[in-house]
């Protein structure tokens, strides 16, 4: 048991903290760069929506405002079996460029996408959120730095609308998985990009799996072909809060399950012989992070065996049982979850808690192809 105690305890350690550090040190030391130009391709924003006549026309409004020229720049909003006003509030902007792809059946985000680049004419792809909004020169900025030739990826960075009144966990979320992709950007290339905000190179959406989660397959493309995902720390996506604890953890599970689909599909870039330093970053990245629930267990059975072995392991054993206990009342108290403590182990607590069902969804065969959009403040 102290084997299995500090082997797994290594592992926690080096998932949370040493992953992160060695990005740091790497960065510190042979940081990659690349040339971004004033150059304005064609490009095509692609918005997927599910019963969203409330929100798409504002969303439509928002990306017509961008600083972009309207002869480049077209806009395709995908109604995925939405049973509401969706497609005629899209058909009244018929006269700005903006398209309506439309599925009767409710098939899921990622199909629709497919079928929108189906029709896309622009050399550039952005795929964005309904929820999501974006100051007018993040089109530019984006677009910017595919006058390199070896980018073939960049991605947003998402921004809390309201922070304060956000829960704890997707706040922790988001700004931890911001500071790691910028540490992964300049290190080598992102493991996955945002799907609030990201855009491609068309060549890079040839092939598509219509079941699997874009922002992270085609992160893994360009991978794959010796391209690089970047982050681009000024094209912010302001992003609004989930409502509910219950719709966060719900968003959670559907985010691994879809991982889990993607990860395995792709696991040829495990090949470190052939993909490098991206092989290390995309299992410590996903898989290790995926696994650490097994890890957490594992300390917390071995740490009760040895109770007996000494004033340590007791010691450890009251503070993980501490920890769990604060992160636990933190969700049955709602107002405890603004407070820093609380909110952190809440965190830690509800993203065990959502991989762990996401790894039982995921061996059940389950993939979560159709959605229902999380409602946001």
């Amino acid at each position: 048991m102290i084997y299995v105690f500090w082997l797994a305890a290594a592992f926690i350690v080096y998932t949370l903290v040493g992953y992160p550090t060695l990005l740091w040190l790497i960065a510190r030391l042979r940081a990659r760069h690349h040339q971004r130009g004033d150059i304005l391709p064609s490009v095509t924003v692609i918005v997927v929506v599910h019963n969203g006549a409330a929100r798409v026309a504002e969303k439509i409004q928002n990306t017509l405002a961008f600083d972009y020229p309207q002869d480049r720049l077209e806009l395709i909003i995908g109604s995925d079996g939405s049973s509401d006003a969706t497609a005629e509030v899209v058909r009244s902007f018929a006269d700005r460029n903006v398209k309506l792809v439309e599925s009767s059946e409710w098939i899921g985000k990622h199909h629709v996408q497919m079928l929108a680049r189906d029709i896309a004419r622009g050399e550039i792809l952005v795929f964005t959120d309904v929820s999501v909004r974006a100051d007018p020169q993040v089109l530019k900025k984006m677009v910017s730095h595919f006058a390199d030739s070896s980018i073939g990826a960049v991605c947003g960075v998402d921004q809390m609308l309201d922070s304060k009144k956000g829960r704890g966990g997707e706040s922790f979320y988001v700004y931890g998985e911001m500071g790691l992709r910028a540490l992964e950007a300049r290190v080598s290339t992102l493991v996955s990009l945002s799907g609030s905000l990201f855009a491609v190179r068309r060549s890079l959406c040839d092939e598509w799996h219509p079941d699997q989660s874009s922002d992270f397959f085609l992160a893994l493309h360009a991978a794959g072909r010796g391209l690089r995902a970047v982050l681009d720390s000024e094209a912010v996506a302001h992003v609004g809060v989930v409502r509910s604890e219950r719709a966060e953890l719900t968003r959670k599970v559907r985010t691994i399950v879809h991982g889990l689909v993607v990860f395995f599909a792709h696991l040829r870039l495990l090949n470190p012989f052939r993909y490098g330093l991206f092989s290390w970053q995309l299992a410590s990245h996903k898989l290790f992070r995926w696994l650490l629930p097994f890890a957490v267990v594992a300390v917390a059975v071995a740490n009760c065996f040895l109770w007996e072995s000494g004033w340590f392991y007791r010691l450890t054993l009251v503070l993980q049982l501490g920890g769990y206990g604060v992160g636990t009342l933190a969700h049955a108290a709602k107002r405890m979850t603004h407070a820093g403590l609380f909110r952190l182990a809440g965190f830690f607590v509800m993203g065990n808690l959502a991989t762990l069902v996401a790894w039982w969804k995921f061996c059940q065969g389950e993939k979560l192809v159709t959605w229902e959009p999380s409602r946001r403040d």
